[in-house]
């Protein structure tokens, strides 16, 4: 899995809700109702949106929902990246996705599920877990479908 679209960072966000509340003290936001996030190329569709813009979070975005989804393009030309989970946290600044209880996220036909899954965009890792944080999900697989595709190397060239 690779990067976001470079200019993702750089474009607005656009947030759509039945309803949206912001607490200038805390520096939070939250938006209920068919809840879908914008930016570029990322596209996150939640019950339950938290905007969390402070010091301490600047940039932190956690998604609920039954599921929340998240697609992104890592490149130009590439397939999008899909996740969903009943917890999206995309920090931003870190820019690190976790999802959270029944995860999953796929691209070019991988697939990887978990209790927990952490995306590293900028290192392009993916890390998946049985559990959860808080100790949930003891005993479930995490599971990989790596299409055959995949396993081909490349072929040399002759010249």
């Amino acid at each position: 899995m690779s990067q976001a679209l470079p200019t993702d960072r750089e474009q607005p966000i656009k947030i759509t809700a039945d309803s949206a509340v912001r607490n200038e003290q805390t520096g939070e936001t939250r938006y209920e109702g068919a809840v879908e996030l914008t930016q570029g190329s990322l596209h996150i569709k939640a019950d339950l949106l938290t905007l969390h813009q402070h010091q301490d979070s600047d940039g932190l975005v956690t998604a609920t929902g039954t599921p929340a989804t998240l697609k992104q393009t890592p490149a130009e030309g590439k397939e999008p990246v899909k996740a969903a989970a009943n917890r999206i946290t995309y920090d931003q600044k870190g820019d690190k996705v976790t999802l959270t209880e029944n995860a999953r996220i796929e691209q070019d036909g991988a697939i990887v599920t978990g209790a927990t899954i952490n995306y590293v965009l900028s290192q392009q890792r993916v890390t998946a877990t049985g559990e959860t944080s808080d100790g949930q999900g003891a005993g479930q697989r995490v599971e990989m479908i790596i299409p055959p595709s995949a396993m081909e190397r490349p072929k040399k060239s002759d010249s």
